[in-house]
């Protein structure tokens, strides 16, 4: 789940100074991240970080770094950075797997790193957090076998991917939630002023999150699984709201050629002291077809009953093909459309959509990729498209 943020700073210290670019003003600044963007190129496929012991148990060691250049148009100005890609943020992580008789069990770790992340900035500046404890991701027991499987602590809820189901390889970069680039960034209206609307309030997939929580999955039957989860966002001192949700998935292959995913899920948020619940119906389904054509598609309903809260929607679907055309590694392109409507206000709608191109280097364990991402908001005013180009690298160990 992506960390909103929501900030109007005039810190003048954080901004750079700006520079001209065929008459339309850049704000341009590298930090050091930029050589870890440069270094995800040159360092050579790590060796596994992994110790196995003689019971059929191992521990692993696992983690990724995700650079990107960022450049964010909101119809007048453009911002440009080097930060993290809260798409799939940099993180480490260690997960323990150990045989229990007819069971297994593991534990799993993993944090952020808390670098300068995507979400972090706007037109106003910077406000980078560092690493909090809003950062952990993982604090994850499990126990499975032939009934199931039950887990307990930090982790994902059932509904946490249910939006996000996606057979495409340049899903690495493009997919159903919109947003990961510039959803701290304000729309900015027609008449220049900066609106108090962000990218992030204008959309969403309404996937579910990871918590504090206990939850149970059925085994597969017949490529069908189900689950059911309760928690508690025990990261937030600010937040004592209960979590509930139910799913189910399915996959298959059908013949030789063709590949199938789908998952559907319904999540409550029950606000604590009578604030009314939040309910989101969310599912998504891909299909790949001969491992080179695929269509995808996701969509979600939020009902909540706060007061003046409206009553979201949005349907996705992209289009991808992905083949080995050189020897680096897979080649992935892509395009998508997003259609919300009711995010802000009743009758305001969003249209999003969006290209990208990802390339597999399968010699250091790397997916690069160019993204190009445009943003269309109306309610009852007026507002300049926001788009948003993104280069960006993911090295995994």
């Amino acid at each position: 789940m992506v960390k909103t943020l929501r900030f109007r700073c005039k810190t003048q210290d954080l901004k750079p100074e700006p520079i001209m670019v065929n008459d339309m003003t850049v704000n341009f600044r590298l930090t050091s991240i930029a050589a870890v963007l440069a270094a995800t190129t040159a360092i050579p496929a790590a060796a596994e970080l992994k110790y196995e012991n003689n019971t059929g148990g191992y521990v692993l060691l696992y983690g990724q770094l995700h650079p990107a250049l960022i450049s964010v148009d909101d119809g007048q100005e453009t911002d440009t950075r080097v930060l993290d890609n809260d798409l799939s943020n940099s993180r480490v992580g260690l997960e323990l797997m150990q045989p229990f008789g007819d069971n297994t069990f593991s534990f799993r770790l993993e944090t952020a790193l808390g670098l300068p992340n995507s979400t972090e900035w706007n037109q106003d500046g910077t406000d980078f957090s560092g690493w909090t404890r809003e950062d952990i991701r993982h604090v994850d027991f499990a126990l499975a076998g032939g009934w199931g499987k039950f887990s307990a602590g930090q982790g994902s809820m059932v509904s946490d991917g249910a939006a996000e189901v996606d057979l495409s390889y340049v899903g690495t970069a493009l997919y159903s939630y919109t947003n990961d680039e510039n959803s701290s960034f304000f729309y900015r209206g027609t008449d220049g002023v900066l609106s108090d609307i962000t990218i992030g309030d204008s959309s969403s997939n309404f996937d579910g999150a990871r918590r504090g929580r206990v939850r149970y999955d059925t085994p597969d039957f017949s490529g069908f699984s189900a689950g059911i989860a309760w928690g508690q966002n025990i990261l937030s001192s600010s937040d004592d709201d209960d979590y509930y949700d139910v799913g189910v998935r399915y996959e298959s292959t059908f013949g030789s050629d063709v590949k199938f995913k789908a998952a559907l899920a319904y999540a409550v948020r029950s606000r604590d002291g009578g604030g009314g619940d939040r309910k989101d119906t969310i599912g998504s389904a891909s299909v790949l077809i001969r491992d080179t054509l695929s269509f995808t598609i996701a969509a979600g309903t939020r009902d909540d009953d706060a007061s003046g809260a409206s009553d979201p929607n949005y349907f996705y679907g992209k289009i991808a093909y992905q083949d080995n055309w050189i020897s680096w590694g897979q080649t992935g392109i892509g395009i998508d459309y997003y259609n919300g409507s009711d995010f802000v206000t009743d009758g305001s709608s969003t249209d999003a959509w969006g290209i990208a191109i990802v390339q597999r280097i399968d010699k250091i364990n790397t997916d690069a990729y160019l993204k190009y991402r445009n943003h269309d908001f109306s309610d009852s005013d007026s507002f300049d498209n926001n788009e948003a180009w993104v280069l960006g690298a993911r090295w995994k160990f």
